[in-house]
Formats: C-alpha cells, structure tokens, sequence
C-alpha cells in the first residue's frame, strides 16, 4: 500500500476524526466543526478523497445482529515464504468473505488473519473449507475471542 502524498494539516485532522466519529455528517456540520466554508470543505473533503487518505465510508455493524457473534484469530504460517506463494496466499484470502482482515506478521506465523463466524460449526466449515484450502498453508492456531473489551474504528489522529 503507497503512502499517501497528501500533506495533512490541521483543519484536515479535525475534518477526518470528524467524519471517523459522524460519517454521515453533511458538509456543512463538518465545515462547521473545523471552522471553515463550505466550498472549502468540500475541496479538502475531495482531496483527501482522491489522496487516498479516505479510502471510502461504510456503516459499523454490530457482528451479532447479523448472526456472526464468533470472532476467531487465525496464526497461519505457510510452507514457503517465496513471493509467488505469499502472492497466492494473499490474492486467495481477498476471495474469503469470513476473512475480515489479514495482516503479514514478523514472527512464528506470516499471517494472523480475523474470521468471523455464526457459531462453532459454522467455523469449522470456514476452517474446513477456506482456511485449509488457502495455498501454501502448513499449520493453523485458531484462538476464539470470547469476549470484546475494545473495538475501535476511528484512528487516534492527533
């Protein structure tokens, strides 16, 4: 993932933990919390759009009241770490839905990656059916959370 070339002022900060916390906030709420005009805002809105430092909007969703209350962290280390086999790793666990985030770790593992699932047996078709069958996989360490004590999705900007 490039870095962005985008230079981030103040204003630019307040705009973004802003819009981290009130994602549907109108311009003029967010042009209004940062001190600034509308038409102002809008251009920084658009800019850091197409800077890549907003890389969309989503709503958060309770894991839940969807039927996907099992959280599992997979350690997951592979019998190669040539490029080829990271590169078919990575682009197969896009293709995974119940993947919910995957991370290239330093370490035992090369991958930690996050799974959700409905219930037990729902995680083992998940492990039985996409994890065992991502390419290049030598071992698996499943850990289920049993509970969530912090679930941030706004970054600390400061």
């Amino acid at each position: 993932m490039e870095k962005s070339s985008v230079i981030i002022d103040n204003q630019d900060k307040v705009l973004l933990r802003h819009l981290q916390e009130h994602g549907r906030a109108t311009n003029a709420e967010l042009a209004q919390a940062a001190n600034l005009s509308e038409s102002a805002c809008f251009r920084r809105v658009r800019a850091l759009e197409a800077g890549g430092v907003i890389t969309g909007y989503a709503a958060t969703v309770d894991p839940a009241a969807v039927g996907l209350g099992l959280t599992v962290y997979v350690s997951i280390t592979l019998a190669s770490q040539a490029q080829d086999v990271l590169s078919a790793f990575e682009a197969a666990v896009n293709e995974a839905p119940e993947i919910m985030e995957c991370h290239l770790m330093t370490g035992q593992a090369d991958y930690i990656v996050r799974v959700v699932a409905s219930d037990v047996a729902d995680l083992e078709r998940v492990h039985a059916h996409v994890l065992t069958r991502l390419p290049g996989v030598a071992r698996l360490n499943s850990s289920i959370a049993l509970r969530s004590i912090v679930r941030r999705g706004a970054l600390p900007i400061r």
